[in-house]
């Protein structure tokens, strides 16, 4: 987890104007170890993108997110034994008693930056889950926001994509109960899906 904190730390030192780019994901610390990837709990955009359609139906927009993340996730990191939220929903029904649906979790409160220590009662729903799934830490993407691309607004077009997205995302050890690394990865599109493909292959830079 030091080599985790370490590339936090030097991405938060950045005092420049504008967002801070996209820090890698710190998949060398956690080869060959298993790690939980949540379920995304809020996704929202911008009314100006006119995406009630495509995004109106939440739990199909929740999903298709999912599959986007874990799909490219597993494809870009294969060192790390990823566990995908289809398989931790599974855990938490398997043993209803005691774990909480990955779904029903307040995970989306990690978004905030100033947030190190996971608070109760997610820290202990996720210490509960990861003993039962198996692993340490847990990724965790805490939002996905849409917005209009700069340069959008005032009628431009110069084949500029249409929105940004915007994905917060933590990793927690949650036998510590802290985040120990997060960035906001971000990519442009021409719909929602595109625009996250590229929020999330920009956290694994140098592959295609």
């Amino acid at each position: 987890m030091i080599a985790l904190a370490a590339a936090c730390a030097g991405h938060s030192a950045d005092q420049t104007a504008g967002p801070k780019p996209t820090a890698p994901l710190p998949t060398a610390g956690l080869a060959g170890q298993q790690v939980s990837l949540l379920p995304l709990t809020l996704i929202a955009a911008e009314d100006s993108l006119q995406w009630d359609v495509r995004l109106g139906d939440r739990h199909a927009a929740l999903t298709k997110a999912d599959s986007v993340i874990g799909t490219l996730i597993k494809a870009r990191a294969p060192e790390v034994t990823w566990v995908l939220p289809e398989e931790l929903r599974r855990v938490a029904r398997r043993a209803p008693s005691v774990a909480t649906d990955p779904e029903q979790m307040s995970t989306a409160l990690l978004r905030a930056e100033n947030v190190v220590a996971v608070p109760d009662p997610l820290r202990s729903q996720l210490r509960t889950l990861a003993a039962i799934a198996g692993g340490r830490y847990a990724l965790i993407p805490a939002a996905l926001i849409f917005s209009r691309t700069v340069g959008q607004a005032d009628g431009r077009t110069d084949h500029l994509p249409t929105a940004t997205a915007e994905l917060s995302v933590v990793m927690v050890d949650v036998r510590l109960g802290r985040v120990g690394w997060r960035t906001v990865a971000r990519g442009e599109g021409d719909d929602p899906w595109s625009a996250l493909t590229r929020a999330v292959k920009s956290m694994t830079p140098g592959l295609p």
